[in-house]
């Protein structure tokens, strides 16, 4: 299930021209979740638009949404259990550096 849940995630972005996507595996080394998807975007209304599209994506293939957090802030965590999406507007994307937080974490390529 977290596979294709992180599947139809990655493909939806896609779908959205988003390119600066990361996906960390957790798994190992966190009970937090599996997965983390790290997303940045230019601003605040595109990021709660997408925020919005994902919600409705997650609704349309029955993805259970355990929360939201950061609504109408630069950083929106939405946790879909095994894998949790970290939306970011850029600059902050940079600031907090999930990618460097989480440096053992897997790096997950998916074509």
């Amino acid at each position: 299930m977290k596979d294709k849940i992180l599947n139809t995630i990655y493909e939806f972005l896609k779908t959205k021209k988003i390119e600066n996507i990361s996906i960390l595996d957790i798994s190992d080394i966190s009970i937090i979740s599996d997965y983390f998807v790290i997303v940045s975007i230019d601003n605040m209304r595109l990021l709660e638009a997408l925020k919005n599209d994902i919600v409705k994506v997650c609704t349309k293939e029955n993805i259970i949404i355990k929360n939201i957090e950061g609504d109408n802030s630069p950083w929106i965590l939405i946790d879909l259990v095994d894998v949790v999406i970290h939306l970011f507007i850029e600059s902050e994307r940079k600031f907090y550096n999930l990618e460097k937080i989480w440096a053992d974490a897997k790096r997950i390529e998916l074509i």
